[in-house]
C-alpha cells in the first residue's frame, strides 16, 4: 500500500463538507439541528464543528453534544470536529463520548483532533502549555488501545488469591478500528507531528495557499517516515462564497477583509501572521465559475479530498449565504 508521499499526483474524489452558518442567540444549541438537515438536504456530505471556548456567543465548548443533536435530524451526513482539544481532556472519557456519538450516528463521526494555541484555556483547565503537544499524542495513544478493546485499568479480585480483571471501554464504536482521525495543526512542529504519526492534517483556514504547499510538503516528508498504510485523506478548510451578484460578491469581500483585518490584532502571533495574507489568498469568492476554478486550483496543488466549507461571511444576511449554500452545492468540482 502506498501513502500519499509516494502515491501518483492524480485526481481523488472530492467529498465536499460545510460548517454552520449562523449563531443565533447563545452559540448554536437552538439552530444546528436545523442547518445540518438543509446541508444534508442539498448533497452536502459532512458537517464540521471547531471546538472554542471563552468567545462568548460564538463559544463550542461541547462539539461532541452539538453534533449529537445534528445526528437526529440527519441519516447519512458524516458529524466532524475540526479540532477537538484533547490536552485539555481525559483520553479515556474522551473514547466512551467519540464512541457514543458513532453508535448514535450509525458511524457518521470523523474526529479531528487538535492541542489548542490560547493561553487562557490552558490556565482555565490546569494545564501546562509547555506540555500541550506530549498529552496530546499520549492522549492519542490511550484512546487507540481504548477503541481496540484493550484493557484501560485493572480491578481487584474479590477475596483472597483472585486475579485481577481487566476494565474495558464500552461500547466501541461503529468504525473499526475507530472513526477516521484528522490532525488540525498549525505551525511546522504541529504538522510534522501528525505526518510522524501517520495521519491526515487538516489545514488551517486562514493560511495562504503558498503556505499549504509547504505544509503539505512538510506533512508528506513526515508521512514517509510512518509506518506503511493505505493512502489517507487530504482535508483542507476554506472559506467559500458562491454566488451571481456582484454587488453581493464585493459585499463578502469587504466582510472577510474586515473579519482579516480583527484578526491581524489577535494576541496569537501565529494568527497575526496569517491574517496578513489578502483575502484572495485563504477565501475562494466569486460567481460559480470563478468558485469552481478556485477549487479545481488547490486541487490540483494539493490533491485535496475533502474541502470543507466555511461559509459564515461577516455582514451578510442568513439568506444571502443559504442562497450561495445552493449554488455551492451544485457546482461541478
Amino acid at each position: 500500500m502506498t501513502r500519499e508521499s509516494d502515491a501518483p499526483r492524480k485526481p481523488r474524489e472530492l467529498h465536499l463538507g460545510v460548517t454552520p452558518w449562523v449563531f443565533e442567540g447563545e452559540g448554536l444549541a437552538g439552530g444546528l439541528p436545523e442547518q445540518a438537515a438543509l446541508a444534508e438536504s442539498l448533497g452536502f456530505e459532512s458537517l464540521f464543528l471547531p471546538e472554542s471556548h471563552f468567545a462568548g456567543s460564538a463559544s463550542i465548548p461541547s462539539p461532541l453534544l452539538l453534533l449529537a443533536a445534528a445526528a437526529t435530524r440527519t441519516t447519512r451526513l458524516r458529524l466532524g470536529t475540526t479540532s477537538f482539544l484533547l490536552p485539555v481532556r481525559n483520553p479515556i472519557h474522551v473514547a466512551e463520548e467519540v464512541a457514543v456519538l458513532d453508535r448514535l450516528s450509525q458511524g457518521r463521526v470523523i474526529l479531528g483532533i487538535g492541542r489548542g494555541f490560547r493561553g487562557a484555556l490552558f490556565t482555565a483547565f490546569e494545564v501546562p502549555r509547555e506540555e500541550k503537544r506530549d498529552r496530546f499524542e499520549a492522549a492519542l495513544q490511550v484512546m487507540r488501545r481504548a477503541w481496540a478493546g484493550e484493557p484501560v485499568a485493572w480491578e481487584d479480585g474479590v477475596g483472597e488469591g483472585t486475579a485481577p480483571s481487566p476494565v474495558r471501554v464500552a461500547p466501541l464504536p461503529v468504525q473499526q478500528p475507530h472513526p477516521p482521525l484528522w490532525v488540525a495543526a498549525f505551525g511546522p512542529k504541529a504538522v510534522a507531528q501528525a505526518g510522524r504519526l501517520g495521519l491526515p492534517y487538516l489545514a488551517s483556514p486562514i493560511e495562504s495557499l503558498a503556505a499549504l504547499e509547504q505544509n503539505y510538503a512538510r506533512h508528506r516528508e513526515a508521512l514517509a517516515a510512518a509506518p506503511p498504510g493505505p493512502p489517507i485523506a487530504i482535508p483542507v478548510m476554506r472559506t467559500l462564497f458562491v454566488s451571481r451578484d456582484a454587488a453581493r460578491v464585493e459585499r463578502a469581500r469587504a466582510g472577510l477583509a474586515e473579519q482579516a483585518a480583527a484578526l491581524a490584532k489577535a494576541p496569537a502571533s501565529s494568527l497575526r501572521r496569517a491574517a496578513a495574507a489578502v483575502v484572495a489568498d485563504w477565501a475562494i469568492v466569486g460567481g460559480p465559475d470563478e468558485v469552481a476554478e478556485g477549487v479545481r486550483r488547490y486541487r490540483e496543488k494539493l490533491g485535496v479530498t475533502h474541502l470543507i466549507a466555511r461559509v459564515q461571511i461577516p455582514g451578510l444576511a442568513r439568506d444571502e449565504i443559504e442562497a450561495s449554500l445552493h449554488e455551492l452545492a451544485a457546482l461541478s468540482l
